[in-house]
Order: structure tokens, then sequence, then C-alpha cells
């Protein structure tokens, strides 16, 4: 008998992990030899986009931190959604 995954406990899983590893990778930069957790890339847009309709103004941002932690975080996720 086959179980079937759902996909939106994956993405969620997926999420903690980038979130819980990001914040670990945050907590970590100011240990000495956990500093290496933080390494990682930031990318987006670094100022937002406004749009202004006269009447309503919309301001779009989005920048991403990608780092070590996160990956493995990533990585945590995936092992234990194929536990699961």
């Amino acid at each position: 008998m086959s179980k079937s995954k759902n996909s939106w406990a994956c993405f969620l899983l997926m999420l903690a992990g980038v979130v819980l590893g990001g914040f670990i990778g945050n907590l970590a930069s100011g240990v000495s030899f956990l500093s290496w957790l933080d390494y990682g890339q930031t990318f987006g847009l670094s100022s937002p986009l406004i749009l202004d309709l006269g009447i309503l103004v919309i301001t779009f941002a989005l920048t991403i931190k990608i780092s070590i932690a996160s990956i493995i975080g990533i990585i945590i996720a995936i092992i234990v959604y194929r536990l699961i």
C-alpha cells in the first residue's frame, strides 16, 4: 500500500528549514568557530520598486538571503519529509 505524501507538507517543512536555518545562522554569526554558518549570498531588489497611481501607491520589495545554515535546514527538512 503506497502512502501519498502531501506536497504542502514538504513545502512547509522546507520553509521551516529555511527560517530556522537562517535564525541559527544569524545567532551563530557572533560565535567565532560557528560564524561560517552565516556565510551566504543576498539577492533581490536592493531598493524598493514604487508604483504611484495617484490615489494608490504600491511598493514592491523582495530580498532573499541564502546561507549555509539555511541550506543545512533545507536538507534536514527533506530528510524529515522522507521519514514521515
